[in-house]
């Protein structure tokens, strides 16, 4: 600090010291000092001087700043000052007036300086370090010199921190400051940082910004907010500006709903500043940003679908029928919601439903047409007006249906109690002020719009013009204004209006030219020579009349085509009718209204030509130029041509329903052939089920007779050792009439065993009903591969009818180089000859090739009646395949069950023979207890069978004999 007095009292000493050599010593001091202290007071009397000598600071200092920033990081407070001083030197910002030149030459020096601060890469990187610090003295001095250095050379240092490590990660810190000043700089800070690059718009998109800015603006009070709000708000438009890929991001995130707060606001009048305004302004143009016709088609209609599903739709309809809002809100209000309902079904026919909170309910539609052809409106408030109806009605043929009902007989209110909005239209149609007048035929215009039915029912329109007078129809009166001289605005609006009523509609240019004075009206403006004011009338007059011609159907005799040209030819000159008809493109506001959809207009001036009717004139201008020059001759060929070619439209329409006919009874088909596909696999998997069964049961059946044997031997080998034993003649008759009773109980089991026999024939029988439903599981495998088969077949009719689109799509093209060649017919004889024989050749090919194709389409319905026919007969087998396996299912359930009876019997006889079998143990001990021997069971088990044919003859012989 005393160095620092010292210098400075040395320059005002004398004059030798001056500000150079005063900044050179502290320089000096900067580099030189091995004191912190000393450094630290150098570099804070550099950031004193730095302001009021900019120039001599930043060519001595900012290489020893650098260094400071560099070498003195653990220092907060010299960090600081070498910040503020290197801001100081670039920033352009002066609190004192300065002149033009000097403020020009402090711009040069800013971007010179901030080019040798960013020279060296290191030193950004180095400044994007340091942010990271989280005291204050370092942190907001960094961020006010970044933002400087992108507001002096931004694109080169977006680039180094593009590529710079996590650079913009470790700004987008700064949005969650704690610290108001430094977060408010922060969105400054990254205002520049994102203006204009695409890839940091994404990076910071996705390090979650729109989160963190509509919080930001959430805390601030949204529209009530400051210029905290404000700053948010432009970010969020860099963001979001013709970036489909954050705009995607935005309404995936579901950020759309966090927008509907903004816009609720009070219907009070007062609470309207500035402020507030300038809020609403950027929320509304951020919504227009999201809705632009200039995004991808899918991203504006799915913006529109969430913007109506959220409620921010209805909200904005609020804020359009609220009272006391500023009218430069309404107007941005008016402008952001035509976007947001044009081509989106959904949001146009909730608008049509929105009322007014007046008494009795309004339409909106018809309370802002009120204000559009209401003179003391404001010019702004009308344009938007009109343009949010235009939104309202594009590609909107329900709408536009509406309103042209608005005007028949037999929907207007005979009470007069409420106004439509035809009436207001078409008292704005009819009314004093031009701008009215223009506006109201656009608008009707507009709901015409590529819409034959509503031009048609239009004419169905009439208007009283006077008591005591008959009505007289609306393109009549439309016509009588236009003749009686009114201003030029009224007469474009006008002749724009009957040339799209007219245009793609025959009827109506039989009702216009039904009227006797129109055509010599027409010719006789389009003849004279008036001023280049009434040129651009002259050049409407020519089109419609052009139009007159070239959608005429010949109805009329006296208005034909071929009269009107004549007509044109000798009180015109078709040159002059063509020059007169070029007037139209060649103007001015034509190319200034052909740019853009939406109309702005400087002034009500400029309001002559709307953005639809250019095209309108685009389309129409070379083929009316065409139908001019052609002769009675080539209108014939023409019109035989066209005949022809209608001819075979016809047929190719046919054909395509017939196609599709086909293919919807090959889709039959396919659906029907993999249904049974199932049911045969169904099938099958249940014949396979059943036959595992019935092979179980077999093999049951089986062990239960080996069983039984094994228990008849052993009680014959019982009955045998009985015999051979003696015993007392009391005991013998009473083992006799025990062992006849055992005999019975054989014969019983015998005549069992016999009845359990024919049970096994009748399983045998089953097993050979397995095999005939294997024989129908192999009859339907023989279905599937005739099913099979027939897919095949549905596959090969696929392909040929394939190929007929194919003749369908030549005869199509050859259909357009017919229409081609027709249109060469006015360059030379020769050429028109060659045509000739060439579109005879076509047509003979086409028909060859039609023929060709009747005979392939008899017999692709004579084969497709064959395969209906082969698929009955599938179907018929498959269903006696079906009664088969119902009968199996029948007899299957009847096995069961007398297999079921034949195990309780099976059970009953063992308990019998386990009863036998205890008797006879009781027998042989007591006949062992008499004394008797008795054979053991093996000595037995050898005689078995002889004993089994000797118990036949006689059982009781041996016992006899003992």
């Amino acid at each position: 600090m005393n160095f620092l007095r010292g210098v400075m009292g040395g320059q005002s000493a004398g004059p030798q010291h001056t500000e150079a050599e005063t900044i050179q010593k502290l320089c000096d001091r900067v580099a030189s000092s091995t004191l912190l202290d000393d450094r630290r007071n150098a570099v804070r009397a550099l950031k004193s001087l730095s302001k009021k000598y900019r120039l001599e600071v930043g060519i001595q200092a900012m290489d020893h700043l650098i260094r400071v920033l560099q070498t003195d990081r653990s220092d907060s407070e010299i960090i600081g000052y070498a910040l503020d001083t290197l801001y100081n030197i670039i920033s352009n910002d002066e609190e004192e007036e300065v002149e033009e030149n000097s403020t020009r030459q402090s711009e040069d020096l800013g971007s010179q300086f901030t080019e040798i601060f960013i020279k060296q890469q290191e030193n950004v990187t180095l400044l994007l370090s340091l942010l990271e610090e989280f005291d204050f003295h370092v942190r907001w001095p960094g961020v006010k010199l970044l933002t400087s250095l992108l507001k002096q050379l931004g694109p080169q240092v977006q680039q180094i921190i593009l590529v710079s490590p996590m650079g913009v990660s470790r700004l987008m810190d700064l949005l969650a400051d704690s610290r108001e000043v430094i977060r408010n700089d922060g969105v400054l800070l990254l205002q520049a940082l994102t203006r204009s690059n695409g890839a940091i718009q994404k990076i910071v998109a996705f390090e979650n910004a729109f989160e963190r800015l509509l919080d930001i603006i959430t805390e601030e009070g949204n529209s009530d907010g400051g210029i905290v709000v404000e700053d948010c708000l432009l970010l969020l438009q860099n963001l979001l500006k013709n970036n489909n890929s954050n705009q995607n991001f935005f309404k995936e995130g579901s950020y759309i709903q966090r927008m509907k707060p903004w816009f609720e606001v009070g219907d009070e009048n007062s609470g309207w500043s500035a402020q507030k305004v300038t809020n609403l302004h950027l929320m509304l143009q951020l919504v227009r940003v999201l809705v632009s016709p200039t995004n991808p088609p899918g991203a504006t209609s799915s913006c529109q679908k969430a913007m109506f599903q959220c409620g921010l739709l209805q909200q904005l309809c609020t804020i359009l029928m609220a009272t006391g809002v500023p009218a430069d809100i309404l107007t941005e209000v008016k402008q952001m919601k035509s976007k947001a309902t044009t081509e989106c079904r959904v949001n146009q026919d909730y608008f049509a439903s929105v009322n007014a909170p007046s008494n009795p309910p309004r339409p909106a539609i018809v309370v802002l047409l009120m204000s559009m052809v209401n003179e003391r409106q404001p010019f702004v408030l009308r344009c938007a007006v009109l343009y949010c109806f235009q939104c309202f009605l594009y590609k909107n043929q329900k709408g536009q249906g509406e309103i042209v009902s608005t005007l028949l007989p037999s929907t207007i209110d005979a009470t007069g109690n409420s106004v439509s909005a035809g009436q207001l239209l078409c008292g704005g149609l009819f009314s004093t002020d031009s701008l009215s007048n223009w506006c109201a035929a656009v608008a009707l215009a507009h709901a015409l719009q590529e819409n034959a039915t509503q031009k048609e029912q239009l004419l169905r329109v009439q208007l009283a013009t006077s008591i005591g007078n008959p009505p007289v129809s609306l393109l009549q009166q439309c016509t009588n204004i236009l003749s009686q001289g009114s201003k030029i605005q009224t007469r474009v609006g006008l002749l724009m209006l009957l040339c799209t009523w007219l245009s793609n509609c025959p009827i109506a240019v039989t009702h216009f030219l039904h009227n006797s004075a129109n055509v010599p009206f027409l010719t006789g403006q389009i003849a004279e020579n008036l001023g280049e004011e009434e040129q651009l009338v002259q050049g409407l007059c020519a089109l419609l009349l052009g139009i007159s011609i070239y959608f005429n159907d010949n109805s009329l005799e006296s208005y034909m085509k071929e009269k009107l040209k004549q007509l044109i030819e000798k009180r015109i000159g078709k040159e002059n009718f063509i020059e007169k008809l070029g007037f139209i493109s060649k103007h001015e506001l034509y190319s200034r209204a052909s740019q853009k959809p939406q109309p702005n207009f400087p002034s009500p001036e400029y309001m002559i030509f709307d953005h639809e009717f250019t095209k309108l004139v685009k389309e129409l201008e070379g083929v009316i130029t065409k139908a001019i020059y052609k002769s009675s001759e080539e209108d014939k060929k023409e019109e035989e041509v066209k005949k022809t070619l209608e001819q075979h439209d016809n047929i190719v329409t046919h054909y395509k329903n017939m196609i599709r006919e086909q293919d919807l009874q090959l889709e039959e088909l396919r659906q029907q052939v993999s249904t049974l596909k199932c049911q045969n696999e169904q099938l099958q998997t249940a014949v396979t089920q059943q036959v595992s069964q019935i092979q179980q049961h077999k093999d049951q059946y089986n062990l239960l007779k080996i069983q039984l044997g094994k228990d008849n031997q052993h009680q014959g080998s019982y009955s045998e050792g009985a015999q051979m034993n003696g015993i007392q003649p009391e005991e013998i008759s009473r083992l006799r009439e025990e062992i006849e009773e055992l005999k019975r109980n054989r014969e019983l089991l015998q005549s069992q065993l016999t009845e359990k026999d024919s049970v096994i024939e009748n399983l045998k029988s089953s097993q050979t009903s397995g095999t005939n439903e294997q024989s129908s599981a192999i009859a339907s495998a023989r279905d599937f591969e005739e099913v099979a088969e027939l897919k095949q077949e549905l596959a090969t009719l696929k392909s040929q009818l394939n190929s007929q689109s194919v003749e369908i799509t030549k005869l199509q093209t050859e259909k357009q180089e017919l229409l081609q060649k027709t249109e060469a017919f006015a360059k030379s004889a020769e050429i028109q000859g060659e045509s000739e024989t060439v579109i005879a050749t076509k047509t003979t090919d086409v028909e060859g090739r039609l023929s060709a194709l009747l005979q392939e389409t008899k017999e692709l319905k004579n084969e497709i009646k064959a395969l209906s026919e082969e698929r009955t007969a599938i179907k018929e087998q498959l269903d006696s395949s079906n009664s088969t396996i119902a009968i199996l299912q029948t007899e299957k359930d009847k096995l069961e069950l007398e297999i079921t009876d034949s195990k309780k019997e099976q059970d009953d006889l063992l308990v019998l023979l386990a009863d036998q079998d205890q008797k006879i143990l009781s027998l042989k001990n007591k006949l062992k207890d008499l004394g008797h021997p008795v054979e053991e069971e093996d000595e037995l088990e050898s005689g078995d069978q002889e004993d089994e044919d000797d118990e036949s003859e006689d059982p009781g012989k041996d016992l006899d004999h003992i």
